[in-house]
């Protein structure tokens, strides 16, 4: 016999959820709590500042490139 599911859809959702809810717990649970810069949220963001300044850089290059060959064609 196989096993149940509630539904296609919401099986997923479910176990997202319950992953989702279970970190949440391990990280602000007092005897197994991180400090504050070492959570995940700290990581995300210390990602998303690090990608806008790759970002910021390439763009930046670019421009300057841009302006180089602008020059030589003139």
């Amino acid at each position: 016999m196989t096993p149940v599911l509630l539904s296609r859809g919401f099986d997923p959702v479910l176990g997202i959820f319950t992953g989702c809810f279970a970190y949440y717990l391990h990280e602000t649970n007092p005897r197994t709590a991180r400090p504050p810069d070492e959570r995940l949220m700290a990581l995300v963001q210390w990602k998303w500042a690090k990608w806008k300044r790759d970002r910021e850089e390439k763009l930046n290059a670019l421009e300057r490139e841009a302006e180089t060959s602008s020059r030589l064609l003139n």
